[in-house]
Formats: structure tokens, sequence, C-alpha cells
């Protein structure tokens, strides 16, 4: 097949105008088009308002493929020759007889016990949450009342964090297993314009959907997952494990134990901190989350409204370095979303940001992060990151009068008067404040006064990294496997689940 680069159309214009455009750029007969398959898609805004969608095609013709390349030569369109996706195979594992042990249900776990059930085990997975349907009414009370459920909450239950995010599935991350990791979410009820749009995202309603189905073909391959279970503890025998203990006082012996926590397990990381495994500080981002209406970020991008347009709300990407050599950006950014609660601990507030598919809310919203160095940690201990976070979310709980409601100030009462800054250590306050007008150079009203700012964005990433060797174990432990953004190896639900998805095939052996 050829792929032709780069076939543009103006917004408004239909899709299937394509097979038309595709022939007129060619100068090839009317009718020469058969088949089309979109293999990406993005957005020319180099003379906004007069915005462009730009196809990448895959082409069937009635000509033989020589002709398409002479066209293609002629009319000066660049194309690729004998075009090919490679497929993801999953070999079966020379030993299934025992039953590897996942801990933790977001797209780590989910990934990793999919592809071990692709390679024939039966894996049990571990997830301390509860189930979807239980988890969305006990967030949504939590929400309305203020009643936090420890065991059902934005960081624990079925899905995960991203459960309750704009289900953005960006990554810098080059990997054959991403296009996996998009299959999958479209079998299990995602769009398929994910598998080509530029910044694909399913969006927190339908990802509740998505995430069930992937649950019920890990069940129908023979996986078994258990929610409100928690892990309570291992044992470790002459450098090896050898059981571990759930909450509810059962035992389970495996041969393989995934560890795929997410980045709010604390106290878990604490309890495998005291049982020898070996960790490190991480690097990690806090901040907050700032709002404006999306209509500023549309013009801004776009030119004009993205409804007069016919686009999606449009999305930004920021960031600078401030005089203290300090990066300050912009992450998770949600179109035409809403800001969360996403605390998961008594005495302790977070927040995040999601959209639904439609992201049609009229407020944008994204983290506004600033780099917190481990040198800036107030210990040298490997878990005094975690220490860190919790310092700061417990005075940004106290600022919002001590009952989980977030705190939230204006960017001109953040510049002038700040009671948030009191829920932040006094280099990204600082940091903060002097981002905002440079960030405003990028993009016009970013800085404007009513812009709201929520605290705190503390969860960013894992501020803890448990080692791990070439073989995917534990340094100087056989049989754990520490895997995804809670052990330190992602930042991202495809990150994330590609890290579940090796760290599967370093059970089996098959990498």
């Amino acid at each position: 097949m050829i792929v032709l680069c780069e076939i543009k159309l103006k917004t408004g214009e239909k899709i299937d105008r394509l097979p038309a455009k595709v022939e007129n750029r060619l100068h090839i007969p009317k009718g020469s088009v058969e088949s089309l398959r979109i293999v990406k898609e993005s957005l020319d805004c180099r003379k906004k308002p007069d915005i462009y969608r730009v196809f990448n095609l895959e082409l069937g013709t009635t000509l033989p493929d020589s002709d398409i390349i002479l066209a293609c030569k002629k009319n000066g369109i660049k194309y690729i020759e004998n075009y090919k996706e490679e497929k993801v195979q999953f070999s079966r594992a020379i030993d299934t007889s025992f039953r590897p042990i996942v801990v933790g249900f977001g797209p780590c776990g989910m990934f990793a016990a999919l592809a071990l059930c692709k390679m024939g085990y039966k894996p049990i997975v571990l997830e301390r949450g509860l189930s979807m349907e239980e988890r969305v009414l006990a967030v949504e009370e939590f929400w309305k009342s203020g009643r936090l459920n420890p065991k059902a909450n934005v960081q624990f239950g079925e899905g995960g964090a991203g459960t309750f995010s704009d289900g953005k599935l960006t990554t810098g991350t080059k990997s054959i297993y991403n296009k996996f990791v998009l299959e999958t979410f479209v079998d299990a009820g995602a769009s398929p314009a994910i598998l080509y749009k530029n910044k694909p995202h399913i969006g927190t309603d339908v990802l509740r959907t998505v995430v069930v189905n992937i649950r019920k073909e890990i069940e129908a391959l023979g996986g078994e997952i258990r929610f409100g279970s928690k892990l309570e503890s291992i044992e470790i025998e002459d450098g090896r494990l050898k059981k571990i203990y759930l909450e509810n006082g059962e035992s389970l012996e495996t041969k393989a134990l995934i560890l795929a926590l997410g980045h709010s397990a604390r106290d878990t990381i604490r309890m495998l901190y005291g049982k020898g495994l070996e960790m490190e500080q991480k690097q990690f981002s806090m901040g907050l989350r700032i709002e404006h209406p999306q209509e500023l970020i549309d013009i801004s991008q776009y030119g004009a409204s993205s409804k007069s347009l016919g686009l999606e709300a449009a999305s930004y990407k920021l960031n600078v370095r401030t005089s203290s050599g300090r990066g300050v950006y912009t992450f998770c950014m949600c179109p035409g979303g809403y800001v969360v609660n996403a605390s998961s601990f008594e005495g302790m507030v977070t927040t995040n940001g999601m959209s639904n598919s439609a992201r049609n809310s009229g407020v944008a919203n994204s983290a506004l992060l600033c780099d917190v160095y481990t040198d800036d940690f107030e210990s040298e201990h490997p878990l005094s990151g975690i220490a860190f976070q919790e310092k700061y979310e417990k005075l940004a709980f106290e600022l919002g009068g001590g009952d989980f409601a977030l705190p939230k100030e204006t960017v001109k009462e953040f510049k002038e008067n700040s009671k948030l800054k009191n829920s932040l250590p006094s280099f990204v306050y600082e940091a903060l404040v002097e981002a905002l007008p440079m960030l405003n150079e990028k993009l016009k009203g970013f800085d404007s006064d009513d812009a709201l700012l929520t605290g705190i964005e503390s969860r960013s990433s894992s501020p803890v990294r448990i080692k791990r060797d070439e073989s995917g174990q534990c340094a100087g432990i056989k049989g754990i496997f520490p895997s995804g953004e809670g052990a330190g190896y992602a930042g991202g639900i495809m990150s994330a689940a590609v890290d579940g998805i090796k760290t599967a095939l370093k059970v089996a052996g098959n990498e």
C-alpha cells in the first residue's frame, strides 16, 4: 500500500471530500480511488483562522502503484511506499503453571494482566479500590458531600487515576506496543479516531465503559480481578519472594508479583521499603490548576471559536524557564473540562483535571507546575519526596477549611495577596509568579487577572523509584517486578500501559 502525506481539508469540508481531493491532487481519473484509510490527522494552524486538517492517507486505487508514485512525483506530493504497520504478537510463555499476581488495576496493571493472559497465564489482579460502578458512585458522593471513601476515590479503584481524567493518549515514548494499546481501547469502545489523531483522547465518560470492557476481556481469557483487595505485606526468603499477605488476612504464593501501584499508594510503598526493596528519590513537579474560558484558548490557538470552525476545543502546551533555572510548564491540559478534587487520604487535598469526550464544558484547565528537585526534599531518605508531598497537601487541606474543599483564588490575588502561596513551597510560588507573564507571551490572556487557580496539584508523578534490574525484577530480589508510574517508570496512561506490557513479557521470559 501507498500512503499519501499532507493532504489537506479546510475546516468545514466534510471527510467524504477526501477521495475527490486526492484524485484532483494526483490528476488521476475520477473514481480511481476505491478506498482510503486515515493513518494520521493533525491541524495546520499557521494562517489562523484559516485552519486546515492535514491527513496521511493509505490508498486503495484502480491504478498500479507505479502510476500513483509517478503522479506523486509529478505533483510534488510526499508519499510512503510499501507502508506497513507492525502487528504485535504475543508468544505463549514456556511455563504457565503458576499464576502471576498483579497489584493495581490502572493502565499499567490492566495491560500487564491482558498481556499475561495473551501469553497463556491466568493472572490474579489485586485492586485495593472498588469496581467502576461502585467507584463512580463513591466519587460523585465525595464531590457532593466531602465524605471521602478511602477505598473508592479519584486515585484508587478500577482504571486507576486515569479513569477520572481526560483520557489523554499522547506520549513521547516510541514503542511497538503503542498501537496495540490504542487498538485495545478501540476494541473496548473508544473512538477509532484515537488510532490516527495527533492528540488522541478518550474522555472520562467513555473511558469508564472502555475500562470495564477490558476487564471483561481479561476475565474471559482466564484472569481474575479482585476488587477491595489490598496488598498488606510480603515475605521474602533467601532473596526471593515467598508469599504475599492481603489486608483480609489471606496469603498467596506466586513466582511473579507485578507492582503496578500507581503514584498514590504511599502506604504500600512504605511497607515495601520496610521489607527491603531498594528505592531512590525521584524528581517530580508541583503547582496548581489554572482555568480559563475555553473561547479564550480557542481564539489564541485557532483565531476563532472552535464551534465556529467545527473543531474540537483547542488545547495548549507551554513551558518556560525562570531566572532560578527552574522549569515551569503546563501539564495534563483539559479542553472543555473540569477541575476535580482528587484527594485520597484523610487530612490532605490534591487536585486534578478531567474532560468528557465532547470537551464541551466551556472551560479549559491545566496543571501549572514547577520543577521540584530531589535537593528540595527535606532529607536524603528515599521516601522523603512522599513526606514532601504530604506536607503541602496537609497545608492545602487546612487552607481550604478542613473539609476537603479545594482552596482557590484568581491570578490577580495570587500575584498581589496570595493565600495559596501558604500551601506551596516558597520556590514554587516565586517561580509561578515569575512564569505567568512569560507564559502570557506565548498564549495571550494566560495570566489574565480573573483566571482561576486551584490548589494544589501535587501528584504529577511519583517522587520515588523502586529500583529494578535488566530482568525487570527488584534489585537483589527475585520474583518482584516494579512497573509503571508508581514505581517511577512511566508518566501517563500510554507509558504506564506500555511499561505494564513490557513487564509482563519479562515475567514470561519473552523479552
